[in-house]
């Protein structure tokens, strides 16, 4: 289960970042928000030179997963 509608639909990095943008605005409080979305932008810089079509699928995959589980782990999954 996706914590927002459209995961399946993200192919591309800029649309991994507008979705997990979106995740962040239905976590609990302010500060939760504010930490995940530091989070965001930090791994977007550590990965933005990548330029493997396969590593880039699997950097999305991967944050979508881990994505679903803290929206689980908060009780909005």
């Amino acid at each position: 289960m996706a914590p927002l509608p459209g995961a399946e639909l993200v192919q591309k990095p800029l649309q991994l970042y507008r979705y997990l943008l979106r995740c962040c605005q239905q976590l609990p409080t302010k500060g939760i928000q504010q930490h995940y979305k530091h989070a965001i932008r930090q791994s977007f810089r550590v990965h933005s030179d990548e330029d493997n079509p396969e590593r880039i699928q699997q950097i999305i995959k991967r944050a979508i997963e881990d994505a679903d589980w803290i929206m689980n782990k908060v009780g909005l999954g």
